[in-house]
């Protein structure tokens, strides 16, 4: 017959052992419950409209607000941090108008394939040594991971919303394993950005309402990656070359000079971003081959040919003109939008 471990804080050494094994840089525990505030934060955001097109996010708001009620069986939820800290400036391609800034996470291999085979494994190894139950999760399912991060220790949402650590800095994956085991807790963190508000004035649009607060239809994430049709004509301007994300107000953030280097260098890319040149002829088949085991091949073809016209119509390159006035009649309507927009602002 199995022997299993049950002794909690036996279990809890052991974890954290196996956690850095696994790869990841930091691991903390809270209650399902640990978080209490969340609905009404998930009420006050999806009632100012600030979600946009993400419809997702209305949907399961039960789960979403409250992690007890996803998996009511859950006596902790382990959280676990891991880096992908950029070896180079990430806002030096911003200068670069001919090339495609792509935000420093998506650059490399896909972090939801990796991080979840780690938490599988680590999760995998947990129910070997106590015969618990677990569930795992990474940015796929209604789970609120910042939040619960922040009631495990991990670090606090910063005046950006994203989370940050003073250990870490702010380039960090998050996942969780809900399990039935009843670990020991940590002690939540508390907010250190002071003063400080260079997060907030390093948004190229504004996007930030107040501090904390992220108006999700001004983000340049958003706008790229999770909006469908045409952008805003008033902010396309402000897009600048970013054609995937933005990571100007993580970039801005005082911390990441405690920021430890990555281990996992498949997050990493090539130097320097795409030529717009590139990209801006691809078809769909082209487009699943370039970005084959990318983030980016979740938007497609035709909202990343989008972002690319906007990025050529803010060059102020000559030489790009062509390729937009050959996307003026694309099948695609915001695509040829985006295209006639590109050839109005060229020379």
């Amino acid at each position: 017959m199995r022997s299993w471990i049950s002794d909690p804080v036996e279990i809890r050494a052991q974890l954290e052992v196996q956690a850095r094994a696994e790869g990841f840089s930091a691991l903390g525990i809270c209650a399902p419950d640990a978080a209490p505030e969340l609905p009404k934060r998930l009420a006050a955001f999806l009632a100012q409209g600030h979600h946009g097109d993400m419809g997702w996010m209305a949907e399961r708001t039960e789960w979403r607000a409250s992690p007890q009620n996803l998996w009511p069986e859950a006596r902790s939820v382990i959280m676990l941090a891991e880096l992908y800290t950029p070896e180079h400036d990430p806002l030096e391609i911003i200068r670069h108008k001919d090339r495609g800034a792509v935000s420093v996470y998506a650059q490399g291999k896909d972090y939801h394939d990796l991080v979840k085979k780690r938490l599988k494994r680590l999760g995998g190894w947990l129910v070997g040594l106590t015969g618990a139950e677990i569930k795992v999760f990474v940015d796929t399912a209604p789970v609120m991971e910042k939040p619960l991060a922040q009631a495990a220790g991990l670090g606090w949402q910063g005046k950006h919303t994203n989370l940050l650590s003073r250990d870490l800095g702010s380039w960090f994956f998050l996942g969780a394993i809900f399990t039935t085991l009843d670990l020991p807790k940590d002690a939540p963190e508390t907010s250190h950005c002071g003063s400080c508000r260079a997060c907030l004035d390093a948004c190229p649009t504004g996007a930030f309402p107040a501090p904390y607060q992220l108006d999700a239809r001004r983000c340049i994430s958003y706008l790229t990656i999770e909006h469908k049709g045409p952008v805003d004509p008033e902010l396309r301007p402000l897009l600048g070359n970013r054609i995937y994300g933005c990571d100007d107000c993580l970039a801005a953030c005082p911390w990441n000079k405690f920021a430890q280097a990555a281990t996992e260098l498949r997050y990493h890319g090539p130097h320097g971003g795409p030529a717009l040149a590139e990209l801006a002829q691809l078809d769909d088949a082209g487009f699943r081959a370039r970005f084959a085991g990318s983030p980016i091949k979740r938007i497609g073809r035709d909202r990343m040919v989008r972002n690319v016209l906007y990025a050529i119509g803010n060059s102020g390159l000559a030489d790009l003109r062509p390729l937009a006035e050959a996307l003026r009649n694309d099948t695609d309507p915001a695509v040829a939008d985006a295209a006639a927009w590109a050839c109005q602002r060229m020379p």
